[in-house]
């Protein structure tokens, strides 16, 4: 098969992608993803159906496009209410092939509340959370997971569920 048939399914290569962005734009060193030989995953302390779930994303908030920069590049934390929308333009999903206008796909709160009715979960988090998609590995150890973390105790999450764009 040597033309796109849309009858079949592709698959885009993300590790080439990026590897092929940074290599556009000069970098000498090609981008490596993050690996780490241990991880600071640990079991839930309690029942899943006694705990706390909170719920990151990736997009941002909406807002006004004139500070768009500044607001797609800071954690944030915002009440964990239905959202009309938040904005995702900023972040390369596939925009030929899915839309985000279904917020519930990357940011569940209504399915987290309809979990926690049925005793799934013992309680959502008041705030969702929101993190940027950065390259910098460096940025998301040193400055993006430790204020997630502090968000998360200050609203006593047990765990998260982590929505990337």
């Amino acid at each position: 098969m040597s033309e796109f048939d849309k009858a079949h399914r592709v698959f885009v290569s993300y590790i080439d992608k990026s590897r092929e962005y940074y290599r556009a734009r000069g970098s000498a060193n090609p981008y490596r993803w993050a690996y780490h030989t241990d991880t600071p995953f640990v079991p839930l302390a309690k029942p899943l159906a006694e705990c706390r779930i909170g719920l990151i994303t990736t997009a941002a908030l909406p807002g006004d496009r004139r500070n768009v920069r500044e607001r797609v590049k800071q954690v944030y934390a915002a009440p964990a209410v239905v959202q009309p929308a938040l904005y995702t333009e900023h972040l390369f999903w596939h925009k030929e092939a899915t839309h985000t206008r279904d917020i519930e796909s990357y940011l569940p709160i209504q399915r987290l509340a309809e979990s926690a009715e049925a005793g799934v979960i013992g309680s959502p988090s008041p705030r969702f959370y929101g993190v940027p998609t950065d390259y910098s590995q460096r940025k998301t150890e040193s400055e993006y997971a430790p204020a997630i973390l502090a968000h998360c105790r200050a609203d006593a999450v047990d765990a998260v569920l982590l929505f990337p764009l």
